[in-house]
């Protein structure tokens, strides 16, 4: 059974720095690439960070601010965000796509597997 369990949300205060993870089961990691994404309310859900082939790629509201990464041998994937601001208050989920599979890094139905979400909440 596939799992991918979030963990490390909560609230902080604009500037503030925040480590997301998402370990996850059920699965060959390493055969997937994983990605980050993060709904708004009142907002469509849009991707934030993803390892897209053997390279990253990040949303532009994000670059330079958050930082994605992974570790194969933990099943582990990671979001260090940094320089938080209120317009980053979303709920965060990782997913997890086929190698195989089509569509772009940041587009929700090319992934195959999603964990929970998580709640991020950045206060001015």
């Amino acid at each position: 059974q596939v799992q991918l369990v979030p963990s490390g949300g909560g609230s902080v205060q604009a500037g503030g720095s925040l480590r997301l993870s998402c370990v996850a089961s059920g699965y060959t990691f390493s055969s997937y690439y994983m990605g980050w994404f993060r709904q708004a309310p009142g907002k469509g859900r849009e991707g934030v960070a993803a390892f897209d082939g053997e390279s990253t790629s990040y949303a532009d509201a994000v670059k330079g601010r958050f930082t994605i990464s992974k570790d194969n041998a933990k099943n582990t994937l990671y979001l260090e965000m940094n320089s938080l601001k209120p317009e980053d208050t979303a709920i965060y989920c990782c997913a997890a796509k086929r190698r195989d599979r089509g569509g772009s890094w940041s587009t929700p139905w090319s992934y195959n597997y999603w964990g929970q979400g998580i709640q991020v909440t950045v206060s001015s």
